[in-house]
């Protein structure tokens, strides 16, 4: 079970290589939109001589569906916690070469064993955050809401048209479920509906689903809530300071990036020198403070920005601590029930 540690993370562990190798070759590195610096892909070339390319998706879905058409011709992706284990059930990664990854020592301890990969056999943990919803205060009716999902799944009328949904299930239905008491993996028909339910009662008051461009709404104030990442909230804030970022009492999802291999890539040596090379305290703080997310690896706190530690949306508070809820694998017959509810919801 993964547990949020606060950022300043005290335990230091073996630094592994400091630097990776000389080398030539290619790269071919695909990420979510606006969530790698790519002044830090031109240090990797500095670094290593490996010439880097970056390209960008939106959701996991959207990578599934691109790593089952062929690759992409992509060397390294950035799946999240709950779609490692569909990815490596459908043969669509490869296991490491984990010699060639000497910085694996450098996973903080509250990483290194992950129910979703405990080896660390397929994947390498990348960023990891929250995913609750933020609103702009001077744009809801008294200036503060409950913190709870009711806020955001039966949001104030004044709030009609203003309100913004993720675009993936993986994100909207465990909160549905929370909200609900509802086991977020049940598989019972009756449990679903409700969450049907619920969501088609929700959808007349939103704006749309969308999973880009959240801290440009936010920021300037075209709606008054969004589903969000944590990270994602905190640049949001920094452009415009009525907003809150919101723990609801009845928990709150954390998730875990990472690094993967698919399945057919061209440049295996190249992939396994990036990966190691992100892996070194300094490379992975500057991801950090450009993405504003937490990140896995130990000493990483002497290289980030300060402002990442003053912010409760990203260095929850003690008080908020047991609102977090880990990733956890449902069964494929809760997993059908949830892509059949989706799928009724987007029509």
């Amino acid at each position: 079970m993964i547990r949020r540690t606060p950022l300043a993370l005290s335990v230091v562990l073996a630094m592994g290589l400091s630097g990776a190798a000389q080398a030539a070759g290619s790269l071919n590195f695909a990420n979510w939109s606006d969530y790698y610096p790519p002044e830090l892909l031109k240090k990797f070339e500095a670094d290593t001589g490996i010439k880097a390319t970056l390209d960008a998706y939106d959701s996991n879905e959207t990578l599934l569906a691109k790593l089952k058409a062929g690759g992409g011709n992509y060397d390294v992706v950035v799946p999240s916690d709950s779609f490692i284990q569909i990815m490596v059930q459908e043969d669509l990664l490869q296991k490491f070469d984990k010699s060639k990854l000497p910085n694996l020592a450098n996973i903080a301890p509250t990483f290194q064993k992950l129910d979703y990969d405990l080896g660390h056999d397929y994947s390498v943990p990348y960023l990891w955050g929250t995913t609750g919803y933020s609103y702009d205060s001077a744009q809801v009716p008294g200036g503060k809401l409950e913190e709870s999902w009711k806020s955001f799944f039966e949001p104030p009328a004044e709030l009609k048209g203003k309100v913004v949904a993720l675009n993936s299930m993986d994100d909207l239905f465990p909160p549905a479920a929370f909200y609900l008491g509802i086991d977020r993996c049940t598989e019972d028909p009756q449990d679903m509906k409700k969450v049907m339910e619920l969501l088609l009662k929700q959808k007349p008051m939103l704006a749309m689903y969308n999973s880009d461009g959240t801290i440009e709404r936010m920021a300037a104030g075209e709606v008054g809530m969004h589903q969000q990442w944590n990270g994602a909230f905190h640049r949001a804030k920094e452009q415009r300071a009525s907003l809150t970022y919101v723990y609801p009492k009845e928990g709150i999802s954390t998730f875990i990036d990472n690094f993967v291999i698919p399945k057919g890539a061209t440049h295996v040596a190249e992939a396994h020198v990036f990966i190691n090379w992100m892996m070194q305290p300094e490379n992975i703080a500057a991801a950090s403070n450009f993405a504003k997310y937490n990140n896995t690896i130990a000493g990483s706190e002497k290289f980030m920005e300060k402002a990442l530690f003053d912010d409760p949306a990203i260095n929850t508070p003690a008080d908020k601590l047991d609102r977090l809820r880990p990733f956890k694998l449902c069964s494929p017959k809760s997993l059908s029930l949830r892509s059949k509810v989706w799928t009724k919801l987007k029509k």
